[in-house]
């Protein structure tokens, strides 16, 4: 296939010389013809594992020894010094580059096996326990970041410089939406009960870089109004509605013929799209329509607007409904300081709603052909910031080695990948980049990431620049 150009024009002739293009524009035809989405499909790199993503983001870095990756043994070492031998010079952070020394500070918390599995989970994640013999389990992720700003931006981008495509847009782009009336890419956002000063989130972590902007997540807000402006201003009727954009699709029609711009014709496609959604929308966060029993599945907090447990019911129903990339992002997991009662909180954000979304996709059919990753952007220090008791720590970031977690969507079930050293600090076995996980991730969906790209400022792009393997190992 040819990659798309810069300068392509209209939207089908662009997306018909676009690398994968040619899916989407099939799935565009599908609709048309009464082609269905699984025969599109078949025209992917090679058969899929999965359809759609939900990607539970946990933003500030969740502490991988406190929770995934259990080290008894340094109960042992409290307070000591960590070894030259294993920090190896590596960078630190401004926020320890000043201590004078490095004490080991072990997990206060215990953990235990659990399920036909035996895996290794903190007591602080009771629920995601009940779900081990589902869950892949990879204990050897590496990044390149070590401050949050650049680390998000590279998980979600595979740039730590802001401005390339975020996974959830380049997977629009390859794939196409399988719903007219809803969004391909959303995004819902809570804050935890953690560090209350969490970093902040940027609108251009789930937007469309260089691709054309009808690729971009749709950030889904709290309140009456879901998405902005989606509402009929005062005094406007539906029928007026209609009319008006009539009107502004004749208007944009005759720009897009004089110019040739693209981005007209994805104006004209998001006004119809945001049109459709001042039905679709209403219904789909409308939560209350969850029968009781599903909604107590997520825990206490799902009725309230704007938490973590009510966006992972929401994300369920946008998945249910054909959305293709849903992205949630829940503040708060970056301690510094204090984690010992920071933790915890964050735990019960979290545990119960992530534990229900995966078994009520089972229940439902869905968790087979939907992938479910859980996991931050570096991981925390075995060595603590600041000064160490025995009842309280803090830890910097640490990108060489931390935790995540996945299911569904073709993962091997009941397993846990990768190994770090007794100090959990850094990787034995099994290493696995941020550019693996990506290429993993679309492998599953269907698609070869060195195939997947778009030409912009005179070169190919990918969503792993020229990295990226492909993890087998954890595939089903």
């Amino acid at each position: 296939m040819t990659p798309l150009t810069h300068n392509a024009v209209l939207r089908r002739t662009f997306l018909s010389n676009a690398c994968l293009g040619s899916i989407a524009l099939a799935a565009l035809n599908a609709r048309s013809s009464g082609e269905s989405l699984g025969e599109t499909e078949k025209r992917l790199h090679h058969a899929p594992r999965a359809k759609r993503v939900i990607y539970l983001f946990q933003s500030g870095a969740p502490s991988q020894i406190d929770l995934f990756d259990p080290k008894p043994a340094l109960a042992q070492r409290f307070g000591e010094d960590l070894p030259d031998s294993i920090r190896q010079g590596q960078r630190l952070t401004g926020m320890t580059a000043t201590q004078t020394r490095f004490p080991v500070a072990p997990s206060r918390f215990q953990f235990a096996q659990h399920g036909q599995s035996g895996a290794s989970l903190s007591e602080l994640l009771p629920h995601t326990a009940s779900i081990a013999d589902r869950l892949c389990i990879i204990r050897s992720m590496h990044t390149e970041a070590i401050n949050h700003d650049p680390a998000i931006t590279f998980f979600q981008t595979g740039s730590q410089i802001a401005g390339r495509p975020s996974m959830g847009a380049w997977t629009h782009y390859g794939l196409g939406a399988m719903n007219d009336d809803l969004p391909a890419f959303v995004t819902l956002i809570s804050q935890g009960s953690g560090n209350p000063n969490d970093q902040p989130l940027y609108d251009r972590l789930w937007g469309s870089g260089f691709l054309p902007s009808r690729f971009q997540g749709v950030k889904f807000r709290t309140g009456s109004d879901p998405v902005l402006f989606l509402s009929n201003p005062a005094g406007l009727d539906e029928v007026a509605r209609r009319q008006m954009l009539d009107d502004l699709y004749a208007l944009n029609r005759i720009q897009s013929d004089a110019t040739g711009d693209p981005e007209i014709a994805t104006r004209i496609s998001q006004y119809e799209l945001a049109y459709r959604m001042q039905t679709s929308v209403p219904e789909l966060t409308n939560l209350n329509s969850e029968p009781e029993h599903a909604r107590a599945m997520y825990g206490p907090e799902v009725s309230k607007p704007g938490s973590f447990a009510a966006n992972c019911l929401l994300a369920r129903r946008l998945v249910e409904r054909g959305v293709r990339f849903v992205q949630l992002f829940h503040r708060g997991w970056d301690q510094h300081s204090k984690l010992p009662t920071q933790l915890p909180g964050q735990c019960r954000d979290t545990d119960q709603p992530s534990a229900a979304l995966v078994q009520d996709l089972a229940q439902r059919g869905l968790l087979e052909d939907t992938l479910v990753v859980w996991g931050g952007e570096f991981g925390r220090t075995v060595y603590c910031q600041g000064r160490l008791t025995q009842t309280d720590y803090g830890r910097d970031h640490h990108p060489r080695c931390f935790a995540l977690w996945m299911a569904g969507g073709g993962i091997r079930e009941g397993t846990t990948h990768g190994e770090t050293d007794d100090f959990n600090y850094n990787i034995t076995r099994d290493p696995v980049h941020v550019h693996d996980l990506q290429a993993t991730i679309l492998h599953l969906l269907g698609i070869d990431h060195t195939r997947l790209t778009y030409k912009f400022q005179g070169r190919h792009h990918r969503l792993t620049d020229v990295h990226g393997k492909t993890v087998t190992r954890i595939l089903g």
